[in-house]
């Protein structure tokens, strides 16, 4: 069983910067499509990014151009670099891995954007 292990969220002011990172037990990057969703409270899970093992890289509409999605198989590890927070972005955000059938999600960190 693989866990998924999210960091780096906390509280941000409006139009700074957070940088979250989902680190996998195992050495599952290189082949998995990962993602990173979010979940207001009160609001449904929505995709935020999401990044193929070819690097394809599709973003949600609200994000495009202030966040970035990366992977550094070496490290197990996934980033998502957040720039020119704003309050709606908000949420626990959460990694998570598939590959066919198999579903990885990890338990999700708090991104908090208020001044």
């Amino acid at each position: 069983q693989v866990q998924l292990v999210e960091s780096g969220g906390g509280l941000a002011q409006p139009g700074g910067s957070l940088n979250l990172s989902c680190v996998a037990s195992g050495n599952i990057f290189s082949s998995y499509d990962v993602g990173w969703y979010r979940q207001a409270p009160g609001k449904q899970r929505e995709l935020v990014a999401h990044t193929t093992p070819i690097s394809s890289k599709i973003y949600g509409d609200s994000v495009k151009g202030r966040f970035t999605i990366s992977r550094d198989t070496a490290k197990n590890t996934v980033y998502l670099q957040m720039n020119n927070l704003k309050p709606e972005d908000t949420a626990v955000y959460y990694c998570r891995a598939s590959h066919f059938e198999t579903t990885y999600w990890g338990q999700g960190t708090q991104v908090t954007v208020s001044s």
